[in-house]
């Protein structure tokens, strides 16, 4: 059994676009329609409830386009709405989560750091993520404030966002960190920079990769797959700027990837409201 629907995927802005990349490059079959909520960037700085009311609009949103399963491609919004998404819908809603445990694999000295937003890392889902996979290792967290900002706006090696950058990683350098965890999805596209700043002694470990296996597992486990051979579309849909987000596809992301921007507006009660293109 075959499903030609997309799979929804959504983030506060461009981060998910790393998870898209991920899921495209393993199974370039399926089709994608991601939706950034650029207006309502950084989720970081937000409350639970109101990221619950913002995940709520988007999920709804894909669901209306008939998507097969839903990606939530943000750490914040994972940790702060994945369980009740669960709740209330019965496709397949597949989440993130700090790369704690393949970290505790690969570190050598058993001390690891963790970039990510400071709604992430004060959330009970990363507090049980440590309690099951951190025994025996330091874990040190480092809240970064303005990087998704740096990278929303396509500054992703700029001199500022480097200087940015140093000032995160310099207490968890001093501290002897030799895997570093990067605990948000807009942070890959920093990858480049991370490394040119960190060289070959320290691993940096996302979780876009898992992410898209764990997606393929659960669209098999299901029969949702898409014909294995046939080409996915890609559509995406933005909260805020399109201009900004097309320019931002065009300059990160393969041309495979590339494909029309529309922009949809948030209604007052939570819904939303815009162009939709047909689910074939």
């Amino acid at each position: 059994m075959t499903d030609r629907r997309a799979v929804g995927v959504l983030d506060s802005g461009v981060g998910g676009l790393s998870v898209l990349r991920e899921i495209h490059a393993l199974m370039p079959e399926e089709s994608l329609y991601y939706v950034a909520d650029s207006g309502f960037v950084p989720y970081g700085e937000r409350s639970a409830a109101a990221i619950r009311e913002r995940l709520d609009a988007l999920t709804g949103f894909l669901l209306d386009l008939d998507v097969k399963a839903v990606v939530v491609a943000c750490n914040t919004a994972t940790a702060a709405a994945v369980p009740w998404l669960r709740e209330r819908h019965s496709l397949p809603i597949i989440g993130m989560e700090p790369a704690v445990k393949p970290a505790a694999r690969v570190s050598r000295n058993r001390t690891v750091g963790v970039l990510a937003t400071q709604g992430t890392l004060a959330s009970g889902r990363f507090a049980a993520l440590l309690q099951r996979y951190a025994g025996g290792m330091r874990i040190l967290t480092q809240p970064c404030p303005g990087l998704v900002a740096a990278v929303e706006r396509g500054e992703v090696d700029s001199p500022a966002t480097e200087r940015l950058l140093q000032s995160y990683l310099d207490p968890l350098l001093a501290q002897g960190v030799d895997t570093i965890i990067l605990g948000c999805t807009h942070y890959p596209f920093l990858r480049p920079l991370l490394e040119r700043m960190l060289g070959s002694g320290i691993r940096i470990i996302d979780t876009g990769a898992a992410v898209a296996r764990q997606l393929q597992r659960r669209l098999a486990a299901e029969g949702l797959q898409a014909s294995p051979g046939s080409v996915g579309k890609v559509r995406y849909w933005t909260t805020g700027d399109d201009a900004a987000l097309r320019d931002f596809i065009g300059n990160r992301l393969p041309m495979a990837l590339r494909a029309p921007v529309s922009r949809v507006s948030p209604c007052r009660d939570g819904a939303m409201a815009g162009p939709q293109l047909p689910h074939t």
